[in-house]
């Protein structure tokens, strides 16, 4: 989210060389700026919409941008300068300002500016690729032509195409352009406030049924009934009501499109442009339209070319508004020196605190050596020794030690089931209690392996060939050293060592709570181990819930399974997750067995993990993934919905997806809207998109 300060323009037909610039005094700004009418103004506006929009979404305007040269010889050179409102963008960010700029060449070709190539912002502001309004939506920017005119209909709302974006100000450029439909809009809004309680909805419809009601003197109470018919509302509107009406209500629409989690979606700052809104809202009027539009986005930066005379009675406490801007982050610290002889270790990939790095900080500070813990990469010649764990074998892990390889050649040591399943730590390292001070994030929680092992022969899994048969390799004591009661247990199939019952009871006599990482194996419990386990406290990661872990890897013995299950005897209000791999040898028919069978258990959902092979292990067989149902099974399996984590399983809907695309050189929509359904739905477009390239590489191959 920004405010614009500055547009530099170089070649610009009307305008020429020089800039816009909004003065700002006292660390604010004005909120409202009047632009003089004519082709001198629509130009600025339009400049600094391109400025803003960046390269990629320009290309797929149909707008003659070689309409903006003064010289057809010569390019036509943008930068703007934005105060950036850091709180809704990336933390990242050095300064409060952010400075980008594009050049259109003599043919009409947009491109991002080269950091040389600034002629105007001076090292001012940190520069940076335009985001081109695609990604990075806290460039939030919206513009509204000279005549305004609503969609009609729902596909609007579809996001299906991937430069939707362009609909934020496609009216500066094109006549005839369409904006949100009112009604489809107000009805949506209406149903996601009223019917389902959404606090961002509800904060938008309760806020414009307020101010239409006080600055037009519209009887708006029935917006907020438990049902309301929304067309005879806007047909009981006066024709320049619903004009005035009509950018308000599609700036509302893209604040909730673009910040869907946001509480107070109307109060986030912004800039619009507005060409020639005495066009169509009446000279007496305008007044009131602009100080509804005031309230309604109290945060929102506005630019508007008006004719001289409704200027004049443009309200004076609105010339007189300011914003504040943001204040300038300062710098991040320089990170302090490097001490003499000092380890770093590199947790290249955990999801939770590496065990194996934790017994080799204790093993250096027992040396007196000094520790340091990175994440993901790091790169130094300044330390004495780099030591590196790699839990999971996959692209991004392959890459990272790739690179540290070559950066640290033969004096780092790699080692984890992700890089070398052989490797392993001295006994003497292995033996020695964990350094909890290197993962503070622990907290109270204790973490390690009572056992380690798994009889079964699985062909997907590293535990036999890593760990053997199973061998219990601590006590809970060795466990607990502080007296902790919260233990993230490690263990590869506890439930198949010859003393589970008694380490299970333990664990209950303590009053322990337990999370179990790697999942309770159900083939493998009996009466009195099912008693324990409904006596014992299983919990999350966190340990903010019960949460107990089970496995289902295929669709054999499913109702076995099922009477095992409901020995347990969990009801619909508990939480049995199931991880599911996928990718190895199952076929879809198999998956949609089992995600079926999981939502007739009580209590149970899913967690997906796909079957990703270490070296020397086997590929997956996905031959016969699909049969000649598959169309039919994808219509079912989008129909089995869980009652929670339905996150995780999309996961797996978009791996169907690109393995059908490839398969059948097609797209299978239905799949395709379940996954955009709830989640990120502005970036079902660019998806489509990505889809449609497989599909073109299935036809081509």
């Amino acid at each position: 989210m920004m405010h614009l300060l500055e547009l530099h323009f170089q070649n610009a037909r009307e305008n020429g060389d020089g800039r816009l610039c909004l003065e700002a005094k006292d660390n604010r700004i004005s909120k409202w700026t009047i632009v003089p009418v004519g082709p001198g103004g629509i130009e600025l506006l339009r400049m600094v919409t391109i400025a803003c929009g960046g390269v990629r979404l320009f290309s797929r305007i149909p707008f003659a941008l070689r309409r903006l040269h003064r010289r057809p010889e010569k390019s036509l050179q943008l930068e703007v300068l934005l105060a950036l409102h850091p709180q809704y963008a990336s933390p990242t960010k050095e300064t409060g300002l952010w400075g980008s700029g594009v050049c259109l060449d003599q043919e009409g070709v947009l491109r991002t500016l080269s950091a040389s190539e600034y002629r105007f912002l001076a090292g001012s502001a940190s520069r940076h690729r335009a985001k081109s309004g695609l990604g990075g939506s806290w460039l939030f920017l919206l513009g509204y032509g000279s005549k305004l005119i609503p969609h009609e209909g729902t596909d609007d709302f579809e996001f299906s195409d991937p430069f939707f974006r362009l609909t934020r100000f496609h009216s500066l450029f094109l006549t005839g352009a369409a904006l949100t439909d009112p009604v489809e809009f107000l009805t949506r809004l209406h149903y996601r406030a009223i019917r389902w309680q959404r606090l961002g909805a509800g904060h938008a419809l309760e806020r414009l049924a307020r101010l239409v009601a006080l600055h037009f003197d519209l009887d708006t109470l029935s917006w907020l009934a438990a049902t309301c018919n929304f067309s005879r509302e806007w047909l009981k509107l006066a024709p320049w009501h619903r004009r005035a009406l009509l950018p308000a209500l599609d700036t509302a629409r893209h604040l909730l499109d673009a910040y869907p989690k946001q509480r107070t979606p109307l109060d986030l700052p912004g800039l619009i442009l507005f060409d020639r809104p005495d066009h169509w809202c009446p000279e007496a009027h305008l007044p009131r339209w602009a100080l509804f539009m005031d309230e309604l986005f109290p945060q929102m930066q506005i630019l508007a070319t008006v004719a001289d005379q409704p200027a004049r009675s443009f309200p004076s406490e609105l010339r007189a508004r300011s914003l504040a801007l943001p204040k300038v982050i300062e710098q991040p610290k320089r990170p302090s020196p490097v001490p003499q002889k000092a380890i770093l270790l590199l947790d290249v990939d955990s999801r939770i605190p590496n065990l194996a790095l934790m017994k080799l900080s204790r093993h250096f500070k027992e040396q007196g050596r000094p520790v340091i813990l990175a994440r993901w990469e790091q790169y130094s010649r300044k330390f004495d020794r780099v030591c590196a764990s790699a839990v999971f074998f996959r692209l991004s892990t392959e890459s990272r030690i790739e690179r540290l390889r070559k950066y640290y050649g033969d004096s780092i040591w790699i080692g984890g089931s992700g890089a070398d399943v052989e490797k392993r730590l001295p006994a003497e390292i292995e033996n020695l209690p964990a350094d909890y001070s290197l993962y503070p994030e622990l907290g109270d929680r204790a973490i390690g392996f009572l056992t380690r092992g798994c009889p079964f022969s699985c062909p997907f899994c590293i535990v036999p060939r890593k760990e053997g048969r199973p061998t219990q390799v601590a006590t809970l004591d060795d466990l607990l050293p502080n007296g902790q009661r919260k233990l993230i247990l490690l263990d590869d199939n506890i439930l198949a060592h010859a003393k589970a019952g008694e380490l299970l009871e333990e664990m209950v006599a303590r009053g322990l709570l337990v999370n179990f990482t790697q999942t309770l194996d159900l083939r493998l419990f009996d009466e009195e181990k099912i008693h324990l386990i409904k006596r014992l406290h299983c919990s999350n990661l966190r340990f903010t819930r019960r949460v107990v872990h089970f496995s289902l890897n295929d669709s054999r013995n499913l109702e076995e399974i099922r009477r095992i299950y409901e020995r347990f005897g969990f009801a619909r209000t508990d939480n049995v997750e199931f991880v599911c791999m996928y990718g190895f040898n199952t076929t879809l028919a198999e998956d949609v067995e089992r995600f079926r069978f999981l939502r007739s258990l009580p209590g149970a959902y899913v967690f997906v993990q796909e079957y990703l092979p270490i070296p020397g292990g086997p590929p997956p067989n996905l031959a016969n993934f699909f049969d000649h149902r598959a169309d039919e099974l994808l219509d079912e399996l989008i129909r089995i919905l869980f009652p929670q984590n339905m996150k995780s399983l999309e996961k797996y809907y978009r791996w169907v997806c690109r393995h059908y695309a490839l398969t059948f050189g097609r797209i299978h929509q239905g799949l395709v809207d379940t996954i955009f359904r709830y989640n990120r739905r502005e970036s079902k477009g660019f998806y489509l998109e990505t889809l449609a390239g497989l599909c073109r590489e299935k036809v081509r191959g």
